[in-house]
């Protein structure tokens, strides 16, 4: 896949934070979806180890700064 600009990485993010809760976070669930419909190629069994390492702070959701690297390293 392509390198996507933060820019890019935030309209997603966004797009499944708004779902539900809080829009500036991502729940596991959220980042679930989020992952297996713009990011087919990463393996479903891995989001549950990806949502542990975004999720830096352990509150049970991710920021896009917790996201955001992670993500670019998963597609860059």
């Amino acid at each position: 896949m392509a390198k996507t600009s933060t820019e890019e990485l935030r309209k997603v993010f966004s797009k499944y934070a708004l779902k539900g809760g809080d829009p500036n976070q991502l729940s596991q669930y959220e980042l679930k979806v989020l992952i297996e419909k713009e990011f087919p190629g990463v393996a479903k069994a891995t989001v549950d180890a990806i949502f542990k390492e975004m999720d830096k702070n352990n509150d049970g959701e991710v920021n896009f700064e917790e996201f955001e690297p992670v993500i670019t390293k998963l597609i860059g």
